[in-house]
């Protein structure tokens, strides 16, 4: 019998709201809406904090009406109705325009308390709903408030434009009523029942039920109980098959003799390791001289040395006989760690060559943009094997790429790939090559439970000896314009003092780019009650949009005939020709530029000692991680850095805290962690992720430690005694309903 989770919504609640449910929610099923859970509760008589609202987010708040005025314009052609709420932490302004303004000022009288949905947007440095939808609650008779509200707690859910939450709750009611009506049969259990017993959690059906319809916060905490550990445990299931699948496969032990090229290189470094390159390089070196794959994420502080760390690693490779190849996410990042690279080796990276060392190899560069002969000399170096290192973008997985025998693949920024991408270059090995993730944005440990639950973590927690600190404010160019014009005073002066500046801005500049996705700028944010609708369009409503994010092209021209006339300033983005790039990163790099205006194409492997100062434009648009992403490119050398932070913010909103949050610490763990507290886990594990259906929709992986831990360990359990699952047939099919059933050991890193 087919689950009664399956059955298509449009037979319970109808085409029309099935269709919207659909469209807007990407909710098909009745199991998908039973799995749309209320993001929070309200209880009656209680009003939500007006004071924490984020910016730009379709938001339910429960309020009371302070104040309405009805007010004329134009001459008296138009009117517009504003009305105040008011909770005690802050207030709130909604404002209707049009004919239906004298409407709803009937509706909206002191005193009266409702739900109210709408984009929060600013207008006059004040937040504002404008035409949002609402519902009073004292409409309904006590009767009704008794049926529909037993337990006080009314349920707040993720919405959009085209369907607030109470809309949503009444579909849900619909759901409930079905499949009570069939006594919730055919409904199976994800859990094994020892496990559910044993940890005294409800039977999913009760948890269902009580998470929509709780009549008491102890039937909150004990759905949300239950349906955290149904997520945790499905999820890690699904990464414990793939750990030991892999940790099944064969792979070619890689250890390096002595007198090889590793220790040539070590023997040069005008530096000493630091402990923690140490410690994480005798994990890798244990793993690479195993029989079967390695699978190890190493993550660290921006500057680092993780790329030293993945440098000796490729090395030891190149010793044992075989090639290693580093995937990086952009041509510019490719250039810059093959250039670093054959900088810091030296003749070591001359093997073959006239002047080179006997103990050298060849490292070569593979891109997309390269020409026809300088690529058909690098697919052949690859080929023969006379090229041990081989630097690269995407073109490195192309059908026409061969090795002759690829031992270990590092992948540079993992964030920006998916897994069929790094799984393809792994599969031109003879056997499975060992496999080394690098990413430098801070990762909390359930974070790697979950998100890299597939791959041992090492951590790179110390900065090099001679890494300066980094200086960063907020410079509240709305409120406080002098703020701006000190920000450029200060870059000139870091360039009179012999130094460069970056400054860096959302967008390259066209119409067509508003989110600058080709450089991957947008900030993937997806935060409040639920997905941001586009502006409603209504009259009045355009005065209180943002405008746009500013561009790269627009500010780098304002800047040259501006506060910067006279400083030798270039713009780079993405959408440059690869040669253009290359040339205006080597005269930036040689200290022939002063400042780079850029999008986030620098954001990771730039590398410019000088640059000692960074001004990043409408720093509210970007990620908290981003930013700090973007910091670290300054600070590089003896000179201590400076970051400055500008912004049209409020400073009473979510992104100007975001901002302090960031200006507040350097510590890249705790604002990865503050990074997370602010947005939603289905954006930690990435809204497209290849062959995930569903994202974490109950558990908080900041919060549920404990909860992810125990389940990765019952996990574990269940797999090493049944790896078919053979006994387990309802948790198969939570598996299914989780991945795409022919790509589960694609399971994405988001």
């Amino acid at each position: 019998m087919e689950s009664p989770l399956a059955e298509p919504l449009k037979k319970t609640v109808g085409g029309t709201t099935a269709k919207v449910l659909a469209d807007h929610l990407d909710l098909h099923t009745v199991g998908d809406l039973l799995h749309h859970y209320p993001r929070r509760y309200a209880e009656r008589g209680e009003l939500t904090r007006l004071a924490d609202l984020p910016l730009d987010e379709h938001v339910t708040v429960v309020a009371q009406v302070a104040d309405a005025r009805l007010l004329s314009f134009n001459r008296g052609r138009g009117q517009r109705l504003e009305v105040t709420l008011t909770d005690g932490s802050g207030r709130l302004r909604l404002v209707f325009f049009g004919r239906g303004a004298y409407a709803h000022e009937k509706k909206l009288l002191p005193g009266r308390r409702g739900m109210f949905a709408g984009k929060v947007s600013v207008f006059n440095h004040k937040l504002q709903l404008a035409h949002p939808d609402y519902k009073l609650l004292d409409d309904e008779s006590d009767q009704q408030a008794v049926e529909r509200f037993a337990g006080a707690l009314l349920p707040l859910y993720p919405a959009v434009k085209q369907l607030n939450s109470w809309k949503i709750e009444q579909a849900v009611d619909t759901v409930l009523g079905s499949m009570a009506a069939i006594g919730w049969k055919g409904l199976t259990d994800p859990l094994p029942e020892s496990l559910r017993a044993g940890r005294g959690l409800l039977p999913l059906a009760e948890a269902l039920h009580a998470v929509h319809r709780p009549r008491s916060w102890a039937d909150v905490h004990a759905a949300r109980a239950r349906l955290k550990w149904d997520e945790a445990f499905v999820l890690q299931v699904a990464l414990a098959r793939r750990r030991s699948d892999e940790a099944h496969l064969p792979a070619v032990p890689r250890t390096a003799p002595p007198d090889g090229i590793l220790d040539a290189f070590d023997a040069r470094l005008p530096f000493t390791l630091t402990e923690g390159q140490r410690r994480v390089s005798d994990e890798i070196f244990s793993d690479l001289a195993a029989a079967h794959p390695m699978h190890r994420l190493l993550q660290g502080e921006v500057g680092s040395g993780k790329t030293m760390v993945a440098l000796r690693a490729m090395l030891t490779v190149v010793d044992a006989g075989g090639q290693a190849a580093m995937l990086a996410p952009t041509e510019v990042l490719a250039q810059q760690h093959h250039r670093s690279i054959v900088e810091m080796l030296g003749d070591l990276a001359e093997g073959g060559m006239l002047g080179g060392s006997d103990r050298g190899t060849k490292v070569v560069l593979l891109t997309g943009s390269m020409g026809v002969p300088a690529r058909r000399r690098a697919l052949l170096e690859l080929a023969t094997g006379e090229a041990g290192l081989v630097i690269g973008t995407h073109a490195l997985i192309e059908d026409k790429v061969r090795f002759h025998d690829l031992g270990l693949v590092v992948v540079d920024e993992q964030h920006r790939f998916g897994v069929e991408q790094r799984d393809a270059l792994r599969a031109k090995g003879k056997q499975p090559p060992h496999l080394l993730v690098m990413t430098a944005t801070p990762i909390p440990r359930t974070v790697a439970m979950t998100v890299f639950g597939d791959l041992e973590t090492s951590v790179l927690d110390q900065l090099p000896a001679g890494r300066s600190p980094i200086a960063t404010h907020v410079v509240p160019a709305a409120d406080k314009p002098h703020f701006l014009a000190r920000a450029w005073e200060r870059v000139r002066e870091e360039v009179e003092g012999g130094h460069q500046a970056y400054v860096v801005c959302p967008r390259i500049g066209e119409d067509a780019d508003f989110d600058a996705a080709a450089d991957g700028a947008a900030d993937a944010r997806d935060t409040g009650d639920g997905t941001a609708a586009d502006p409603d369009g209504d009259a009045g409503a355009d005065a209180a949009d943002r405008r746009p994010p500013l561009a790269v092209l627009e500010v780098a021209g304002q800047l040259a005939e501006g506060p910067l006339a006279g400083l030798r300033v270039v713009a780079l983005h993405g959408r440059m020709a690869p040669e253009a790039k290359d040339e205006v990163m080597r005269r930036f790099t040689a200290g022939e530029l002063d400042v780079l205006v850029a999008t986030t194409v620098i954001e990771v492997g730039v590398n410019v000692p000088n640059a000692t100062a960074m001004v990043i434009m409408d720093a509210d648009r970007f990620g908290v991680s981003q930013l700090h992403q973007l910091r670290g490119r300054v600070g590089r050398g003896s000179a201590p850095g400076l970051c400055l932070l500008v912004t049209d913010a409020p400073e009473a909103s979510t992104a100007r805290s975001r901002l302090d949050a960031v200006a507040g610490t350097l510590d890249g763990f705790e604002l990865s962690r503050i990074d997370l507290e602010q947005r939603r886990e289905g954006d930690v594990l990435g809204q497209a992720q290849s062959g995930v259906r569903s994202s974490l929709r109950m558990l908080t992986v900041i919060e549920d430690e404990d909860v992810i831990a125990e389940a990765r360990a019952e996990a574990t359990a269940v797999v090493a005694e049944d790896p078919a699952l053979e006994h387990h047939p309802a948790l198969r099919t939570a598996l299914a309903a989780l991945l795409d059933e022919d790509r589960e050991r694609y399971l994405d890193k988001g």
